[in-house]
């Protein structure tokens, strides 16, 4: 779409191509995204289930650590919320989500999406962050013992002929 000239791809458009991708692979293949943009019709935000199906909506969740995220989102939402505001509601659902889910990272990103164009946050709040780091010990060559070896012959070549055995 950006190569005809003078239009901008819509974000519809380009949710509506990863849909029909992970629906086309029935699940063989699939993410759970969360895709946001701007376009000529105003800001956009879709959730993008892994089997294709699709939501457009005013705030959303995904991930193991969802459901605290979204309980959140879902009591102190306000439409017109400034961007500071929005930056803390979603850093308060994102601390929800790590702290409720053993799944979860530990660190809150934030990404804030304007018709100027978008700026990540990274790393703008570490709630969880690990007080120790273990230590990486490879195991040398050698180590690891070898329980069982077997070499079983599964072909016999008789004057030409290949003859499988079972």
């Amino acid at each position: 779409h950006r190569l005809a000239p003078g239009t901008q791809p819509r974000v519809c458009t380009v949710v509506r191509r990863l849909s029909s991708m992970l629906f086309k692979y029935q699940g063989y293949i699939g993410c759970a995204l969360v895709l946001g943009g701007v376009d000529v019709t105003g800001p956009s935000l879709y959730q993008i289930y892994p089997h294709g199906s699709t939501d457009n909506l005013p705030f959303t969740s995904m991930g193991s650590g969802s459901l605290a995220a979204m309980s959140i989102l879902e009591s102190e939402y306000k439409d017109d919320m400034t961007i500071e505001e929005g930056k803390a509601l979603v850093a308060k659902a994102i601390r929800a989500g790590i702290f409720n889910d053993l799944g979860s990272g530990s660190n809150v990103d934030v990404c804030v999406i304007t018709k100027e164009g978008g700026q990540i946050f990274r790393n703008m709040e570490k709630p969880n962050e690990r007080k120790f780091k273990a230590q990486y010990k490879g195991f040398p060559k050698g180590t690891t013992p070898v329980l069982k070896e077997d070499i079983m012959k599964l072909v016999t070549i008789e004057s030409g002929d290949v003859t499988m055995s079972g």
